[in-house]
């Protein structure tokens, strides 16, 4: 038999998803893989019944049907007031997790060099990988997450083609100051490099933390390659639907990336989609208040067992130290949790490049009974 292609080697099939297949083993909470419980916005179920029986069931344009692109477009500029053309600016993926390979693909060749910010989403090394690009890691130092501005200038001198930036990060919940995200674009453009951002989360911010998309910097668009999602804002995750917003010469070879990559994203969910994009912004405050009250369930469960946790500054993750528990590593320990008291989550050592072991991810995107059930589970059965 042939050898398979050798880069593969060095990473292994996603932990997260591999969590939620031993969650289902074991009937536990699966505050794992990050998807609600719960459904959609009513009209949106609704847009999609309708989408159904229309006339969208074959391809749609290539990098995204007209309406699609012109709702996204019109939703981008009213929160960023950047100019975005539907037809120059954008191409619409399959969920973020294309889009974020689309953009690896558009902007590295092989060979060359991505920073890459730890912890990390499990997906931006893999991505850099498979494009041939080489990972250079540089650590977010807890219990805030920053970094240290020394050890970035050091990256940068290795003449990286781009940089990833999680903002609000997953698994960290940090949302990066205009300060930091300034101190990133000198050293981008000193060094001449693209910044590949995935924003996802830009709706799930809590105060006094602000998301500034890092596009809208002076000077940050002609190099920014901005990733977003459908999925966690309108709680579609299922859908997936993406998309990458740059300017006009950096899409055009995007959308030749995309076009080889998968054709083309649903057509009728971008139909259906596109009455999502068009919510007033009270829709966008309500999502906030109700993600905030989420995470003071969840929260208040972890401070019973006493045992330390990050306070997210955004998204729907926190991690929670379990070095005091006694368990040889954090897999054995969320593999335990999962058995032992039916909660599972996913072993911090999966998104961390450095030797560390002692966190576990949980998300709290849930059902309100789901966060009790959960949290009474952790509160009765975790003690520091």
């Amino acid at each position: 038999m042939p050898a398979t292609a050798s880069r593969l080697a060095i990473f292994q099939e996603s932990v997260i998803r591999e969590m939620t297949r031993l969650a289902n083993r074991h009937q536990a909470i699966n505050l794992a893989q990050g998807f609600p419980d719960f459904d959609p916005p009513a009209a949106l179920i609704a847009a999609l019944e309708q989408s159904a029986r229309g006339a969208f069931h074959q391809y749609s344009i290539t990098w995204g049907s007209a309406r699609f692109r012109q709702a996204l477009a019109a939703k981008i500029n009213r929160f960023t007031r950047l100019a975005i053309d539907p037809d120059k600016h954008l191409v619409t993926t399959c969920g973020s997790t294309e889009a974020m390979m689309v953009a690896m693909m558009t902007a590295c060749n092989p060979g060359d060099k991505v920073i890459v910010f730890s912890p990390f989403y499990e997906n931006y090394a893999a991505d850099a990988i498979l494009s041939g690009a080489e990972p250079i890691y540089v650590s977010l130092r807890p219990p805030g997450f920053g970094f240290d501005p020394g050890d970035l200038r050091r990256a940068f001198r290795q003449n990286p083609k781009a940089l990833v930036l999680c903002n609000p990060s997953n698994p960290c919940g940090k949302v990066f100051t205009r300060e930091e995200l300034l101190f990133i674009l000198a050293l981008a453009q000193e060094h001449d490099a693209f910044v590949i951002t995935d924003e996802v989360y830009e709706h799930i911010v809590y105060a006094p933390a602000e998301h500034i998309p890092f596009a809208t910097l002076p000077g940050a668009w002609e190099r920014t390659l901005s990733c977003g999602s459908l999925s966690k804002t309108y709680s579609i995750t299922g859908w997936r639907l993406g998309y990458v917003a740059a300017p006009m010469e950096i899409i055009a070879q995007a959308r030749k990336v995309h076009d080889f990559l998968t054709v083309g994203a649903a057509a009728p969910l971008q139909e259906a989609a596109a009455t999502a994009l068009e919510f007033p912004d009270t829709y966008y405050a309500d999502l906030l208040a109700e993600y905030s009250r989420k995470r003071d369930i969840f929260l208040g469960y972890l401070r019973q067992t006493g045992l330390p946790f990050t306070t997210p500054q955004g998204a729907y993750y926190t991690l929670v130290d379990i070095s005091s528990l006694g368990f040889a590593s954090d897999r054995i320990a969320a593999e335990e949790l999962t058995r032992r008291i039916g909660v599972t989550g996913v072993p911090g050592s999966s998104f961390f490049r450095e030797p560390v072991h002692r966190y576990i991810r949980f998300h709290f995107a849930k059902k309100d009974e789901t966060l009790h059930a959960a949290g009474e589970r952790l509160a009765s059965k975790l003690r520091a």
